[in-house]
């Protein structure tokens, strides 16, 4: 059991990380009253930290390839424990938010390295086997972020998410000192810093203008320009790597179109699976009732049944297409979200199970694959650029996913409030605004009679199902859009004839076969050399 002790080192920081991304979901409404904001400004301590992920990763990625991967894990275990500290112990908003994007620094360093780590230790069956685990636990760990979410926020405090990565991210640091080798680098690659300022910039850029676009107008000068200023620097972004002797990702792999389907798959994924959790979050907690606890462990089905098939898959599907796993697995994502589009204003936190579950179905039978299928699409020496691509794509998927869902959802309630006519709500954007804000319950007990207060609450169980039913429908659609994408462009790898690399390229590795799979995914290889070579 003790070759499996570094896999246990990986996961745990992975599972952490991953965890964060959405264990603040339940607990915002009590963030909101405690640090005396909002609940649409606290949206900021989710997305500045899928941002920090998503904008970072690839540069950490082309770092930890020069210095190493396992002396970057490690950096980014340190720093993120220090930031989830200070976050615990953040007096104000501000202060959150700007330890949260910390936090996500070293998030960053971390993800970015698990799976080349992975790829390193493990070989042959056992790569597959440790894919899977890997699998399972980054698939359950969005999942189950309410649940631990609403435990430690209505048992203990909400500072309390935070608090409780300090042991675990000691013991993680431990273990990957004591058990985890240090991998080969590539001391001539340097970071490309332009690159990562200009992606950095276009994703807030357009993640700020999307969240402030229904404040500001989506036709006014600041919402115009934040977008305006997200294009140019996605422009510079490109132009940039193109020119690059050593980019920030290697645009020429986009000429693959299975390297492509699988970064459009690894968005999506992110975008429909998870991106509408905060606004069930709010529904079950400001209309129906639900405290933390409950509210989080409606998503049990979820994570429990993401954790499960992701395991089983490892184990028994290792020789499956990458096509098939991630395309039916995006499917039944789409299909989940559209069995809890079924919600109306009659609707109990039971119509949510069903939908829940096979989301979590479709999310462990895709999540492992992606990982593995991107890491073998290059070679083992530019794993941090691998496994920072597809873990960048699913970042700024959820980013970008609750900003975009926010619009929908908000949208949603609007319509709704206007179509029962001014005599009932007189200023229908500004009510879906104090509703989105958390405030369902002032709404309804300052309405006046106890028969107004009826209808009130009518009312606002109403929008919050239109509101929801609009973001589920379009979780759904996005859902099956990267179904069809990776059934479509992710294929089979081909088998070409290698020739054994000379002996003086700082880079060759030894080539035990003169056939090789050029991208068949590790994990579902039983057949890698001892070396790594695939």
């Amino acid at each position: 059991m003790r070759k499996w002790l570094p896999l246990v080192a990986v996961c745990l920081g992975t599972f952490m990380l991953l965890v964060d991304v959405t264990i603040v979901v339940v607990a915002l409404p009590d963030m909101a009253e405690s640090l005396h904001t909002s609940f649409a400004d606290l949206q900021w301590v989710m997305d500045v930290y899928a941002l920090a992920l998503a904008a970072l990763l690839l540069g950490v990625g082309s770092l930890a390839d020069r210095i190493g991967h396992r002396h970057v894990y490690v950096g980014g275990l340190a720093l993120f424990a220090l930031a989830s500290l200070a976050c615990g112990l953040a007096t104000g908003p501000q202060a959150l938010i700007a330890f949260r994007a910390v936090q996500g620094i070293g998030g960053a360093a971390m993800l970015a390295t698990t799976t080349a780590l992975i790829g390193s230790i493990y070989h042959g069956r056992d790569r597959g086997v440790a894919f899977g685990a890997w699998g399972a636990v980054s698939g359950a760990a969005s999942a189950a972020g309410p649940v631990l979410g609403g435990l430690l926020t209505q048992h203990l405090d909400w500072r309390w998410i935070f608090f409780v990565n300090l042991p675990i991210s000691v013991l993680a640091i431990a273990m990957t000192l004591r058990f985890v080798t240090v991998t080969p680098t590539r001391g001539s690659r340097g970071v490309d810093l332009p690159g990562m300022a200009t992606f950095t910039l276009a994703a807030g850029s357009a993640t700020y203008a999307l969240i402030k676009g229904s404040e500001h107008g989506w036709t006014s000068a600041t919402t115009l320009g934040l977008f305006g200023l997200a294009a140019v620097a996605l422009l510079a972004f490109l132009v940039i790597e193109t020119r690059r002797r050593q980019p920030l990702l290697d645009l020429t792999l986009f000429r693959q179109g299975s390297f492509s389907g699988l970064m459009i798959a690894a968005v999506l994924l992110s975008v429909a699976a998870f991106s509408y959790l905060a606004y069930t979050s709010l529904w079950l907690q400001s209309v129906r009732g639900m405290g933390p606890v409950a509210a989080g462990l409606t998503c049990l089905p979820m994570s429990a049944a993401a954790f499960l098939v992701a395991s089983l898959s490892g184990r028994f599907l290792h020789g499956a297409s990458a096509r098939w796993m991630i395309g039916l697995g995006l499917l039944l994502i789409g299909g989940g979200a559209f069995l809890q589009a079924t919600i109306d204003a009659e609707s109990s936190w039971t119509v949510l199970v069903p939908g829940l579950a096979v989301t979590g179905i479709g999310v462990g039978l895709a999540t492992p694959m992606l990982a593995s299928a991107a890491l073998a699409s290059v070679g083992p020496e530019r794993g941090g650029m691998a496994s920072g691509a597809v873990n960048t794509a699913r970042q700024l998927g959820n980013a970008l996913g609750i900003a975009v869902l926010g619009v929908v959802f908000h949208a949603g309630l609007t319509s709704s409030l206007r179509d029962h006519g001014t005599h009932a709500v007189a200023d229908p954007a500004a009510t879906a605004d104090a509703l989105a804000g958390g405030q369902a319950e002032a709404l309804v007990a300052h309405a006046g009679s106890p028969q107004q207060r009826a209808a009130a609450g009518h009312l606002v169980h109403e929008a919050f199902a239109a509101g929801l039913q609009q973001t589920f429908l379009v979780s759904g659609a996005l859902g099956l859009l990267g179904g069809i994408v990776a059934l479509v462009l992710i294929r089979r790898p081909r088998t070409l004839t290698a020739t054994a690399p000379r002996r003086d390229d700082a880079h060759a590795t030894d080539v035990k076969s003169a056939s090789v799979s050029l991208h068949r995914p590790p994990a579902m290889s039983a057949s890698a050399s001892e070396d790594g070579s695939l």
